[in-house]
């Protein structure tokens, strides 16, 4: 028991204190009424949706990190400036940039020399096209089901100049129970994760079965295998084997859609879904990695049909 309270502590920690600067750091912005024009930056994008220039502040802050960027979400949320279905799309929106910053931080330096050119190119495609994908789907879903409202990020209570020590009294009086809400399901939901997974929950299926329905090489198994518990490890095993002409492009895209799909639902399981409920409670956080996971899935099932086609 103490040893699943040291790790649920050591993994929570960090994203705790992401979560703790973005609520703070959002309302020190709010009282001294400098959180209002940040929302232009964000604008050409947001022009062609339906959200309120809320959800364009979020996403601003979310090129810096997406925990910070639902943390302000959660607390618009609360403030009553956003409702159900503006808050999932909103959410999907600060999910966006992780995809591009990826694509330099981990795509390029890692993939790309592991894979080679085709292949990792494949791979780093492929996460463009998700993005592309989700942002698509906010858009769409954004002018058919709602209104256009002129919910904007709440004027500061006082027109006087606030000091900045003043700022942070009033941020911190203001959100200090919502932190603490959110930071009792977080730890709740992560202790929880951590103890099913110990208990094996999360390997109780094999994928081998699906391996040779595919088709794919019986070497081409380890890799798979490996890489729904750790991508990195599965693409430096996937490496080799495709340099070797072990497998070919095609089989190793194959191996990496496949991967993907039944690495991206332990992914949501194990880190988002502790991380959006505490934010967003377990109804409304449940149903965003839902719809998330879910476009994720849909974009690598689509590819691995279009792949399965062309193989043959």
């Amino acid at each position: 028991m103490i040893d699943l309270l040291l790790r649920t502590l050591d993994f929570a920690s960090p994203i705790l204190a992401m979560i703790g600067i973005g609520l703070f750091g959002a309302g020190v912005l709010t009282e001294m009424g400098l959180l209002q024009g940040i929302s232009r930056i964000a604008s050409p994008l947001f022009s062609f949706t339906r959200l309120p220039d809320a959800c364009a502040s979020a996403f601003v802050v979310s090129l810096g990190s997406a925990v910070a960027a639902n943390g302000m979400v959660a607390r618009f949320r609360d403030e009553g400036c956003l409702n159900e279905r503006e808050v999932i799309l909103c959410a999907i929106m600060n999910s966006i940039p992780v995809y591009f910053r990826e694509l330099f931080t981990y795509q390029i330096p890692i993939v790309l020399p592991a894979l080679g050119l085709l292949v990792g190119g494949f791979y780093a495609f492929v996460f463009i096209v998700t993005a592309l994908v989700k942002i698509s789907a906010v858009v769409i879903l954004s002018r058919i089901l709602l209104v256009e409202r002129s919910c904007r990020v709440p004027e500061p209570i006082r027109q006087e100049k606030v000091s900045l020590r003043e700022a942070v009294a009033r941020s911190f009086r203001r959100e200090r129970r919502l932190f603490l809400k959110i930071a009792a399901i977080y730890l709740t939901m992560t202790a929880a994760v951590f103890a099913l997974r110990d208990r094996g929950a999360f390997e109780a299926f094999s994928v081998l079965p699906l391996a040779e329905i595919f088709g794919i090489p019986p070497e081409s198994i380890v890799p798979l295998t490996t890489y729904v518990a750790s991508p990195i490890v599965g693409i430096s095993l996937l490496g080799p084997m495709i340099h070797s002409n072990g497998i070919t492009p095609v089989q190793a895209m194959i191996v990496l859609m496949l991967g993907s799909m039944f690495m991206l639902p332990l992914f949501a399981a194990r880190s988002l879904l502790p991380r959006y409920v505490g934010l967003f409670g377990p109804r409304l956080g449940v149903g965003i990695v839902l719809f998330s996971t879910g476009m994720s899935i849909l974009v690598r099932l689509s590819i691995l049909l279009a792949l399965l086609a062309f193989g043959g």
